[in-house]
């Protein structure tokens, strides 16, 4: 999905008018919910009356409606509180609870901050309190703007991921693109130098030449298989990993520094794994390419292969500058890069070679600012 400056419009019309739908969500479960608090005030308004008239009546009055405004809270919690402090009476709340005095006086507290206390009357003068809490009901009406704000945050981390993930796949596809395209357009040249290295070979040429250039052609190839198995999907087969590692890494002692020293540690034997073995030599390549840049082409830059029961683990340690902890994930992300001319793309082809096409792992195993690092390759033996 390529964001044009349309789709662009169309996604920022699609989020304020998605946060103009919250918003106004928001503003009606307010407006509900005060209009219900009302209605519970409006209630015991009345149960506070009824209770008025049940004082101040005599026998010979009926108080049928009154006792049936009394008996209908079934479940706004109250206390009614004599004006010595002293409980008359209490709704829907704990009989257990309510026998502990520290409790009652909490609970009063509670009830304040939630609603304004009614006063009961004995003529003019106040004979008790009638303190109120909110209903259960209230109570889960209160919250549920919260809980609508984590939906529409989760739903908004849905589509922040959808994106990304379409982004990261349009990159990815980008990449391969490149990959492919770049890869058949040195095919032509390479077949050109082909052709002209068999013909210098019939003229009186130095055989030496010949060889130095049929070096580089070799190597011409092998990059170009390289670009071509990155823009689709490379076939992997039986391969004795020490012996790959070992091709790749005479290669690349032979044509570095002499300021760099070169240690290899491999066990005795074979290690068969599911290998690409252009894409493998590859990431060697790339692995040591940046160790020797972080050693500025000066230092000890140690291969080793070790094996577990499952797995088969290559390491590339140099004596470099080291990498900051916050980075160990950073530096294996697409355009990142610590150099003033660099691209950011090595270690970042190498982590896709490695876990997307062989189903291995690849991390930086340790490093210490100023002493060194060692990034670790973990794939799946063949038993």
């Amino acid at each position: 999905m390529i964001f044009t400056k349309h789709s662009n419009a169309f996604r920022w019309i699609i989020i304020i008018a998605s946060f103009a739908i919250v918003s106004l969500i928001l503003w009606k479960t307010y407006e509900f919910f005060q209009h219900f608090k009302d209605e519970e005030r409006t209630k015991m308004e009345n149960w506070s009356l009824a209770q008025n008239d049940f004082i101040n009546s005599d026998n010979t009055v009926n108080l049928g409606l009154t006792l049936q405004i009394l008996n209908s809270n079934k479940t706004t919690p109250m206390l009614v509180i004599n004006e010595d402090g002293s409980l008359v009476s209490f709704n829907n709340i704990n009989e257990t609870k309510i026998k502990d005095s520290l409790y009652v006086k909490k609970l009063i507290l509670k009830f304040k901050e939630e609603n304004k206390p009614i006063p009961v009357k004995l003529g003019n003068s106040v004979v008790s309190t009638i303190y109120y809490g909110n209903s259960p009901l209230l109570n889960k009406l209160k919250y549920y703007p919260l809980a609508l704000l984590l939906i529409v945050f989760l739903f908004g981390a849905v589509i922040f991921f959808f994106y990304s993930s379409n982004k990261n796949a349009t990159q990815n596809k980008l990449w391969s693109g490149m990959a492919k395209e770049t890869a058949h357009q040195i095919g032509t040249p390479l077949s050109s130098l082909i052709g002209w290295t068999e013909i210098l070979k019939t003229e009186n040429v130095n055989p030496d030449y010949i060889i130095e250039i049929e070096k580089d052609v070799d190597r011409l190839q092998t990059i170009t298989e390289r670009f071509s198995k990155i823009g689709s999907l490379p076939t992997l087969e039986e391969a004795d990993i020490i012996k790959e590692t070992i091709e790749s890494y005479d290669y690349l002692k032979a044509r570095s520094s002499k300021l760099i020293e070169f240690d290899l540690i491999i066990p005795e034997g074979e290690i068969p794994v599911n290998l690409n073995k252009q894409l493998y030599s590859w990431t060697i390549e790339n692995l040591v390419k940046n160790a020797i840049d972080a050693m500025k082409g000066r230092g000890k830059l140690t291969v080793e292969i070790s094996q577990l029961e499952d797995n088969v683990k290559v390491s590339v340690t140099d004596t470099g500058k080291g990498i900051s902890k916050k980075n160990y994930n950073k530096i294996f992300e697409p355009g990142f890069t610590t150099k003033k001319r660099g691209w950011g793309l090595g270690l970042s082809l190498t982590k896709r070679i490695i876990e997307d096409f062989h189903n291995g792992k690849i991390k930086v195993l340790e490093s210490v600012k100023g002493r060194g690092s060692t990034i670790q390759i973990s794939l799946k033996r063949l038993h």
